[in-house]
């Protein structure tokens, strides 16, 4: 019996996959459960026709994304904290570097930005996560706040 996937199912394929499965399987579980639904001829032209657009939307996403990223690197970042020596008086965080970024003219989420938690002054990477597919380093420096 074949299926149209409409979620994921641990052990036999993830959403939108085509699948054999015994005939008990798929209309006792999967078919009740809401996992799937029967692959008619006309069912799997209308996924293959699915399946091509959101390939070609992906694409566009995958491009803007990549329009950030190198956007994202023309960007020099510099916070400034405030330090006794080289050890700050507290942190810098995902969110001071969303900050930073927004200030530069880049709006991006503090959910897709991976950097730790720093507490000294110097030079560092953060990877920050545009798509999937599409993961740049960011490189920044925490300076020291100048006394007045």
């Amino acid at each position: 019996m074949e299926l149209i996937l409409k979620q994921d199912v641990q052990n036999l394929g993830f959403k939108d996959d085509v699948v054999t499965v015994k005939a008990g399987y798929g209309r006792n579980y999967l078919i009740p459960q809401g996992f799937a639904h029967m692959a008619t001829p006309t069912a799997k032209k209308v996924l293959a026709e699915n399946l091509k657009q959101r390939a070609f939307k992906e694409q566009k996403v995958v491009n803007e994304a990549k329009a950030t990223a190198e956007a994202l690197k023309a960007i020099e970042i510099k916070i400034t904290a405030k330090a006794g020596g080289d050890k700050l008086f507290g942190s810098v965080t995902n969110i001071d570097i969303a900050e930073a970024l927004a200030k530069g003219g880049q709006s991006i989420d503090r959910k897709f930005i991976t950097s730790g938690i720093v507490k000294r002054t110097g030079k560092y990477t953060a990877n920050v996560r545009l798509h999937r597919d599409v993961i740049v380093e960011l490189a920044y420096e925490i300076v020291a706040e100048q006394e007045k």
